[in-house]
């Protein structure tokens, strides 16, 4: 086992909070790595998200192995590597840049293969015949590729910006040509909820800082199952009113841990113990306040 020091960084505005640096400096302990990761907030350091070239190149000067790209930057980099993954280059976002030992920048999503590999585990054998994506934004085109990958055979994306919707929906059908993808305005959503085998919710609504539900929870039925990647609190107002239907549910704590285990086993080259970093991150979100 290499016993080389590991220096990661999180790059991204508000990422003080982020627990992923204890998550994966927790895991690197229990390999015996010696491992430091650190935020680089750019509100604090007064750096605009357009310098993410500039960004780059002094972490690979000062040594930084990787780094873990969020907004408002994962779209940014991507004219700044030299290497991006089939699927990211697909997506058109990166989230994790390695470095490599010759200095050059590698690009990859592990939001969209996290969001695959979670669902995988809490949602095993879901139908998937018609499912409905509640959100286009960041976040959603990484879940609407990994419902696609994982077998989805209609999904339809409602978003508040329907142009917006219309556009991933586009660019969805055209990987994606042997599945049916639309998209819909949310007046639509109490056609469309009732008769779909199940739902993602994928954007900030039900966050500590955004409580309640971005759809009447009247429009679920018990046969149905309803993922949310919301993870701060856990155990959000949509999936609280789910579990009271009886319908299978999948927090967001599934995707935030595979997305850093992906990422984790890229920057090191170790498969980590999912298990137990999902017990650990569960034990940091534990110690957030829940929502009334």
């Amino acid at each position: 086992m290499s016993q080389r020091p590991y220096l990661v960084g999180l790059v991204g505005t508000g990422v003080g909070p982020s627990l992923t640096p204890a998550l994966h400096m927790a895991e690197a302990r229990c390999h015996g790595l010696d491992y430091l990761y650190r935020t680089v907030d750019l509100d604090e350091l007064h750096i605009a998200p357009t310098q993410i070239g500039e960004i780059l190149s002094w972490a690979r000067a000062l040594g930084y192995d990787a780094l873990n790209i969020t907004h408002p930057c994962k779209q940014l980099v991507l004219e700044h590597l030299d290497e991006i993954d089939p699927t990211a280059a697909q997506l058109g976002a990166v989230n994790t840049v390695v470095f490599g030992p010759d200095g050059r920048a590698l690009g990859y999503n592990t939001d969209t293969t996290g969001f695959a590999h979670g669902f995988a585990e809490g949602l095993p054998d879901a139908r998937m015949d018609s499912v409905v994506l509640v959100g286009a934004g960041g976040a959603g085109v990484a879940v609407a590729d990994a419902l696609l990958r994982l077998g989805c055979g209609h999904l339809t994306i409602i978003d508040l910006d329907v142009e917006r919707a219309g556009h991933l929906a586009r660019e969805l059908a055209a990987r994606h040509p042997l599945t049916r993808v639309e998209a819909a305005a949310f007046d639509k959503l109490p056609v469309l909820l009732p008769d779909s085998d199940g739902v993602v919710h994928a954007t900030p609504t039900g966050m500590a800082a955004h409580p309640g539900m971005a759809f009447s929870a009247d429009l679920l039925r018990p046969r149905m199952w309803v993922a949310d990647i919301v993870y701060r609190p856990l155990n959000t107002a949509l999936l609280r009113a789910a579990r009271a239907l009886g319908c299978r549910t999948l927090d967001g704590g599934h995707m935030a841990v595979y997305q850093a285990t992906d990422a984790f086993a890229l920057i090191t080259g170790i498969t980590p113990d999912a298990e137990r970093m999902s017990r650990h991150f569960r034990s940091l979100v534990s110690d957030q306040p829940e929502q009334p």
